[in-house]
């Protein structure tokens, strides 16, 4: 089989010649074979095994053009060297015009020459191969990588079509009160979480949430809030248990729930409360910016409100606040994925920015999400969602 440095096929039909050249290439440890009678379709019959093609371009009855063209659409990329013995630029030129890598005129004198062009080839040869083998690995890992992305953005999409299902219906009407949502996902997966139900004949809870991170790990935190919410409210049903009507309560249900999932994800969160007999609203702020902004006719302004996120400690304290609500009003929520896409360059100018864009909506949360941009937004920096609800005009 072929030595370590390479296989060279000698076409010659001068047998001295041959023979010489041959015994030299051996001599530095290739392996040579030598071809002395050539047909037409010797292009059909070189191996890929062949490294190196030494070639006497005055054989005759042989169109090397057409043997190189063969060679080529064989696609075996084996590298050629002519020789002749009329040394001029012709044969030159037609052998760099043919694709032959060098040219030597016979008899050969400058043998040192020629066992470098060789090594030359050889080594060419070999980096030709390497990058082929490569590019094969390549192009199945790019086919295996391909299958895997598409696997993956199914199960995200299967994904993104569950928390959708989990969100309530928008807007839905609560007694006297409207609510409604926008979810914006920087990925397929949102780490925002909205919900908004009626508990009992008296209440009407709401929660906004915001993950933090991006993906899979983050959507899956929403989906434990969506079940602590749904199982406390089950519980003021069956067994009289108002935590779910106590906003202080369920951000420390909240927290103890994220702490014992151990999967180092904190949330921020704003937890309300509306007695439909009396609008009065109780809510609690649980490191959430920006803070919800109540617009009515004396104008939009920030609640007050402040706290840790959930999920980051277990001694963490929460405080409720108050506020009577209008006859006619809209409170809106936010995830900071908002403030992202607000033109100014700091905190304290987008927070200001943000509550003057509320001037002129007329409590409407359609003319609000034209003036922030939001109905143009379809790839967000960040996950953004938003929480509206209203009364009255």
């Amino acid at each position: 089989m072929t030595d370590r440095r390479g296989h060279v096929l000698i076409l010659e039909h001068d047998k001295a010649a041959a023979d010489e050249i041959a015994d030299r290439l051996a001599a530095r440890g290739f392996y040579v074979e030598i071809v002395f009678e050539v047909d037409p379709s010797i292009g059909t019959d070189i191996d890929d095994d062949v490294d190196l093609v030494l070639v006497n371009i005055d054989m005759p009855g042989i169109s090397w053009e057409a043997v190189m063209e063969v060679l080529s659409e064989r696609e075996l990329d084996i590298t050629a060297i002519m020789t002749s013995r009329r040394d001029d630029a012709n044969q030159v030129m037609r052998a760099l015009r043919l694709g032959f890598s060098d040219f030597f005129a016979l008899p050969i004198d400058d043998w040192e020459a020629l066992y470098l062009s060789v090594q030359r080839c050889m080594q060419q040869r070999a980096l030709r191969r390497e990058n082929s083998v490569y590019g094969r690995q390549l192009e199945k890992a790019n086919a295996e990588l391909r299958g895997t992305v598409q696997v993956l953005e199914q199960d995200q999409q299967a994904g993104r079509h569950v928390q959708l299902r989990m969100l309530p219906e928008s807007p839905s009407r609560i007694g006297d009160y409207v609510c409604s949502h926008s979810v914006i996902p920087s990925l397929y997966l949102s780490g925002d979480f909205i919900d908004y139900f009626l508990v009992g004949d008296r209440y009407a809870t709401f929660v906004i949430a915001d993950v933090s991170g991006h993906g899979s790990s983050s959507a899956f935190v929403t989906v434990l809030l969506k079940n602590l919410f749904a199982r406390k409210r089950s519980d003021y049903i069956h067994r009289e248990d108002q935590t779910v009507i106590e906003p202080v309560a369920m951000l420390k249900q909240a927290n103890h729930d994220l702490l014992e999932l151990a999967i180092g994800k904190f949330a921020t969160m704003v937890v309300g409360v509306i007695d439909l007999e009396t609008a009065n609203m109780r809510y609690s702020v649980a490191g959430h910016l920006p803070l919800p902004v109540l617009v009515s006719q004396g104008g939009a302004r920030y609640l007050e409100g402040e706290g840790s996120a959930v999920g980051i400690m277990e001694d963490v304290s929460f405080e409720e606040y108050q506020v009577d609500l209008p006859d006619q009003f809209m409170l809106a929520l936010f995830t900071d994925g908002i403030l992202e896409i607000l033109p100014p360059d700091n905190l304290i100018e987008k927070e200001a920015y943000f509550l003057e864009a509320f001037a002129g909506t007329q409590e409407s949360p359609e003319q609000l999400v034209v003036q922030l941009g939001l109905d143009k937004v379809s790839a967000a920096p960040d996950d953004i969602a938003a929480l509206f609800i209203g009364k009255g005009a």
